[in-house]
C-alpha cells in the first residue's frame, strides 16, 4: 500500500512550481488527475522540445505519475465536470494567477460548499501585500527572497543559483503544507486552504543569510573570506563567494585537469577538529601549532595563504582521490560533480534517484525519482501522461458517467477526445 494512497488530487498547475507538488504527492501514491486545456495542454509540453512531436524534458519530468484530462473550465458542462470532480477529490491544487479561480466562478467559498473537505493549496509569487498581484519565475522568486543579493563574489553582481529553489523549492513546501491539512482533517473533518509563496520560499531556504543579517549589526562576520582580506563590511550580509555558511571556513579549489574539465574542482572546509591531518595532508604539520596557525580565530586573515597551500595539494590529485584520501581522515570534502557524471552515477541510480524512463512518443529518457524513500512505501516513477490520455477513463472510472451521459460530456467540446497510446 502506498503512504497516499486513497488520496485524490485535482491538478489545475502547470509549469514548474505546482507540477512539483504534485508529482511528489503522486510518487507517495496519490491519484493526481491534472486538467488541461484541450487541444493545448500545460505549456511546458511544447518548450524547449527536443524530440519533435513529443512532449518536451521539461514537462515529463514534472508528471509523472499522473492522469491527464482535458476541461474546458469555462464551458458549461465543463464547469458540471469540475463540480464534480471537486466533490469527488480531497485536494485541489493551483498556481494561477490572483484571481484566476475566482474569475471561473470558483472561490474558496464555492468549493468549500460544494466539498467542505477540500483542501485548496495555492502557489502565488508574493504573499499578501503590495506585491501580491505580481507575476514571478524563478529568478524573480530568487532575487526578491533574498538568494541573489548574498550569491556570488564580493566584487561581482548578485547571481542566481542553478537549483530552482523559487519553483520546485516552493513546490516541496506546498506539499508538506497539503498532507499537513490532510492529517489535520482527519481530525477535524473540514478542508482548509493551504498557500506557499516563492518569495517565502526562497527567504525560508536562505534563513542562514537573515541569521547574519543579524549577526552583522555586532560586528563583521568573522568567517568570511573579506573579512581575513581587510575588506569592510557594508550594512547587508554581503555576497561571499565560495565560502562555507557554517561557520568554518571552506573554498571550491582546483583538482588534477582543471584546465580542460569545468568540473574539475573539489569543495574542501578547514574543520577545526581535523586542523592537524589537513596541515599533514598539504606537508606543513609546522603550523598545527605555530603561532597565528594554531587555532582557528588566528587562521581568519591567513585563508589565502592557507587555501593556496591545500591547493597546490588538491591540484596534484583527481576530484575524487582527494575524496578517497580525506573522508577516512573525517576532512569534509566533495567533488564538483556534473550532471553528466550525476546522471550516470551508479549509486543514484541503486537508489532510485536517477530512473530511465519509457515513453510512447520519446522513448526512454533519464529522469529524477523521489528524493524521500520510505521503506514501506517505496516509490515507483510512471511516465508522464499524453495530453487528455485519461479523459474518458476519469469521467468514467471516478466521476460515474456512463451511456448517454457520457457521450454527451464527450461530444460537448468541453473535454478533449479520447486519447489512445500506441499500444492502445
Amino acid at each position: 500500500m502506498k503512504a497516499l494512497e486513497g488520496v485524490r488530487i485535482l491538478d489545475f498547475t502547470h509549469v514548474q512550481s505546482g507540477p512539483t507538488c504534485t508529482q511528489l504527492l503522486a510518487w507517495f501514491g496519490a491519484d493526481v488527475i491534472k486538467v488541461e486545456r484541450p487541444g493545448v495542454g500545460d505549456a511546458t509540453r511544447k518548450q524547449l522540445v527536443d524530440v519533435p512531436g513529443a512532449d518536451s524534458l521539461y514537462f515529463t519530468m514534472l508528471n509523472h505519475n499522473k492522469r491527464s484530462i482535458e476541461l474546458n473550465s469555462k464551458h458549461g458542462t465543463g464547469q458540471e465536470v469540475l463540480t464534480r470532480l471537486i466533490e469527488e477529490c480531497d485536494v485541489m491544487v493551483e498556481n494561477f494567477a490572483p484571481g484566476a479561480l475566482d474569475r471561473m466562478g470558483f472561490t474558496w467559498e464555492r468549493i468549500h460548499e460544494i466539498n467542505p473537505r477540500m483542501i485548496l493549496a495555492s502557489i502565488k509569487g508574493f504573499g499578501p501585500g503590495q506585491y501580491e498581484d505580481c507575476k514571478v519565475y524563478e529568478n524573480v522568486a530568487q532575487c526578491s527572497g533574498g538568494s541573489a543579493s548574498t550569491t556570488g563574489f564580493p566584487d561581482g553582481p548578485p547571481l542566481v543559483t542553478g537549483a530552482q529553489i523559487g519553483d520546485s523549492g516552493t513546490g516541496l513546501h506546498l506539499a508538506l503544507g497539503i498532507v499537513t491539512a490532510l492529517y489535520q482533517r482527519e481530525r477535524s473533518g473540514r478542508g482548509q486552504k493551504v498557500s506557499a509563496a516563492m518569495q517565502d520560499g526562497v527567504l525560508n531556504l536562505c534563513r542562514v543569510k537573515m541569521r547574519d543579517q543579524q549577526r552583522l549589526m555586532a560586528g563583521p562576520l568573522e568567517e568570511y573570506s573579506q573579512y581575513g582580506e581587510g575588506l569592510p563590511f557594508g550594512e547587508a550580509t554581503p555576497r561571499a563567494g565560495n565560502d562555507s555558511g557554517g561557520g568554518q571556513p571552506g573554498r571550491i579549489l582546483r583538482c588534477r585537469g582543471w584546465e580542460t574539465d569545468p568540473n574539475a574542482y573539489t569543495y574542501f572546509i578547514t574543520q577545526t577538529a581535523v586542523w592537524g591531518p589537513i596541515c599533514d595532508l598539504i606537508g606543513r604539520p609546522e603550523w598545527k601549532d605555530a603561532k597565528g596557525y594554531a587555532t582557528l580565530p588566528e587562521r581568519l586573515d591567513k585563508l589565502d595563504e592557507i587555501f593556496d597551500a591545500i591547493e597546490a595539494w588538491t591540484m596534484t590529485l583527481t576530484k575524487f582521490e582527494v575524496m578517497e584520501i580525506c573522508n577516512p581522515l573525517n576532512i569534509p570534502v566533495g567533488p564538483i560533480l556534473s550532471m553528466k557524471e550525476l546522471m550516470e552515477d551508479e549509486g543514484l541510480r541503486a537508489t532510485g534517484t536517477v530512473v530511465d524512463v519509457d515513453h510512447p512518443e520519446r522513448g526512454s529518457y533519464v529522469s529524477i525519482g523521489c528524493p524521500i524513500k520510505l521503506s514501506d512505501s517505496p516509490a515507483e516513477v510512471v511516465r508522464s501522461p499524453l495530453l487528455g490520455e485519461h479523459t474518458e477513463e476519469v469521467l468514467s472510472d471516478v466521476l460515474g458517467y456512463s451511456g448517454e451521459d457520457l457521450d454527451r460530456i464527450l461530444e460537448s467540446g468541453a473535454v478533449g477526445q479520447p486519447k489512445r497510446t500506441a499500444s492502445g
